[in-house]
């Protein structure tokens, strides 16, 4: 095949340029003020099926303006959005519903054989995440990711909600370079209180109907919520992250922020708290959506979401023990080699978990051990992109700490890419509350996941493509694809003359296959919290500081975790498939061109993609 054109100019139709011209055009027809509902905000019909792609993009980023600012288009006619906070209630999820039903009719009327083939793929892209959006919607209480990653029964727990998300997006993502920015911040952080109570209507009327997540995730969730309380009351972060970027802008930027921080966002905060300690009362320790009203029906709406497939619990289940097999016979010869022959592959993880000379301390010097080394993976792996790529992007990151008042129930670490502009550069941010979650040997294969070339490396090729497509993403490919940026770590030598590095690796791996296992014992075969915590850590070797919070995250996203191994195994298979068809033809850098520069998609359309890479390989 000939070598990939830069995305921009193969989805020339609704081009990142094209979507920032739009924004500075103030006739643009599409240009909606800032102050628009979501409902006023539906365009006309557009001529076209660019125009429509369009017109979604900027429907979905009216519903989440925080969007806007991360991916930097909330700029121009557009400004306005940089004030604004999602609406997490009843009702904003309702108008979300409604566009979206809107938007899905809308695309089902277009002939797709009318079209080129990226502006086809985006389509199918759309109708895709819709519709199984959609369906999410019409379960009777959770959150729904469209195009997302994070479907959740539940609205506010341990690692979701507004008082989690919504500090770490001003600190992390809202600018604050003059005074319109910083009186945006104040504007956002004024709004906080109204979300907050958004959420607290249907946490509420989730626990009416018993839909109560379970006792071990409440008690994580109330103690992080008493620490965000006890910050807001004081001002806390909230008012020093605008502090700190006001140095030099007049304005008595610290007083108007602890009015608010302790005026208004504490008292909602109160409320949030008192009712997730009313739902505790009534809570009990049963880990899966099994427990839960029409749990079996979210359940498997949720793994067909994460891993765009219609795999039944049971076969993924098996799947999952089938491949955790495969990796543990290439681990035993490592082990073996290293003079740990005896016990299982987990249990001879565990002894190499326990030597010193691969741990951190628990102290601030270990935290900037276990940031700089990750620092130097990154460095490096960015010097063999060239041989794993044609088309580079720049792969802007920083790497940063979790605010402490996450950590307790967020996951290892996690990343993502910057804005469109590139003047909001991707992160990984790293959970340091324990330095025992990371070892040195499993810390290089986690920056090239989370940053390069996973995460944010895959999605600033996501940023190039047309603005809807910036925004959809789909939890297989997503997670798939960080996994495969692990694959092609250990492929471009990072590990050479490293077995402890080529375990750490493999054991990562493993842990994927892991939670296939885990997720569905959980929510499909009614395993007990304990009962996944002691299987995962004595089979795979890992920590049990490590794996409770694993376990706890799988309760609160069911079938998340099983997006990872499921995307990572096909794109693996698609790449065997071009290897066996085009033989002497085929080459790692196209194929790894044909797969992200296609986007985020569906399983199903990766394979459609691929297809078509092969075919035109042929032909060349």
């Amino acid at each position: 095949m000939p070598r990939h054109k830069p995305a921009m100019e193969i989805f020339p139709q609704v081009s990142r340029r094209r979507a920032l011209s739009l924004l500075g055009a103030s006739g643009a027809a599409l240009a909606l003020p800032g102050c628009r509902t979501l409902a006023e905000a539906s365009p006309t019909a557009p001529a076209s099926a660019s125009g429509l792609l369009d017109a979604l993009a900027w429907q979905l980023i009216e519903s989440d303006p925080e969007q806007a600012t991360s991916l930097g288009v909330d700029t121009g006619a557009r400004a306005g959005l940089r004030s604004r906070l999602e609406d997490r209630s009843a009702a904003g999820q309702r108008a979300l519903a409604e566009v979206l039903r809107k938007g899905l009719a809308r695309a089902a009327a277009i002939d797709p054989a009318e079209l080129d083939a990226p502006t086809a793929v985006s389509l199918a892209v759309v109708k895709s995440a819709f519709g199984v959006a959609l369906d999410g919607f019409a379960l009777p209480y959770g959150d729904v990711a469209v195009g997302g990653w994070r479907n959740t029964p539940y609205v506010v727990i341990q690692n979701v909600g507004a008082y989690l998300d919504t500090p770490r997006f001003l600190d992390g993502d809202h600018p604050v370079r003059d005074a319109a920015d910083a009186e945006a911040y104040l504007a956002r952080l004024a709004q906080m209180p109204v979300q907050l109570d958004g959420e607290l209507e249907r946490l509420t009327s989730a626990g009416r109907i018993g839909a109560i997540a379970p006792s071990f995730l409440l008690d994580k969730a109330i103690r992080q919520m008493e620490m965000s309380l006890a910050d807001a009351r004081q001002g806390g972060g909230l008012v020093k992250s605008l502090v700190r970027r006001t140095g030099a802008i007049p304005g008595a930027w610290e007083t108007r922020a602890r009015d608010i921080a302790a005026g208004s966002v504490a008292p909602a905060l109160e409320r949030q708290l008192a009712e997730l300690k009313a739902q505790r009362s009534r809570a009990n320790d049963d880990a899966g959506l099994w427990a839960r009203p029409r749990g079996d029906e979210w359940y498997a709406w949720g793994l067909r979401a994460s891993t765009t497939t219609r795999h039944s619990p049971d076969e993924v289940h098996a799947m999952g023990l089938d491949q955790l097999a495969q990796l543990h016979s290439r681990m035993d010869p490592i082990l073996r080699k290293l003079g740990f022959t005896s016990g299982t592959v987990g249990e001879r993880m565990i002894a190499l978990g326990r030597d010193q000379r691969f741990q951190f301390n628990n102290d601030d010097k270990g935290r900037a051990e276990i940031i700089a080394l990750m620092q130097t993976k990154v460095d490096y792996i960015r010097t063999r992109m060239p041989d794993a790529f044609r088309t580079l992007v720049p792969g802007k990151l920083e790497i940063r700490r979790l605010p402490p008042a996450e950590e307790a129930g967020a996951p290892g670490a996690y990343g993502g890419a910057g804005s469109i502009d590139g003047t909001i550069p991707g992160k990984i941010w790293i959970n340091l509350g324990n330095t025992a979650l990371h070892s040195r040997y499993s810390l290089p294969t986690l920056a090239f996941h989370e940053g390069i070339p996973g995460h944010v490396w895959q999605g600033e090729y996501a940023n190039r493509l047309p603005l809807i497509r910036s925004i959809l993403a789909f939890n297989a490919y997503s997670e798939g694809w960080a996994l495969y940026g692990e694959t092609l770590g250990d492929e471009l030598g990072a590990y050479d003359g490293d077995p402890v590095g080529q375990l750490g690796y493999l054991q990562s791996i493993a842990f994927r296959a892991c939670r296939m296992v885990v997720d569905t014992g959980l929510h499909a075969k009614r395993w007990t919290r304990d009962q996944a915590v002691e299987w995962f850590s004595s089979t795979n070797g890992s920590s049990v500081t490590e794996v409770a919070p694993e376990v706890d995250r799988y309760c609160s996203w069911p079938g998340q975790a099983c997006g990872y191994k499921m995307g990572h195994s096909e794109i693996l298979a698609q790449r065997e498939r071009a290897r066996a068809a085009l033989g002497a033809k085929y080459d790692l850098r196209d194929f790894n061109d044909a797969v992200v520069t296609g986007g985020n998609v569906p399983l199903d359309v990766l394979g459609a993609n691929v297809a078509a890479y092969i075919d035109g390989t042929l032909k060349s």
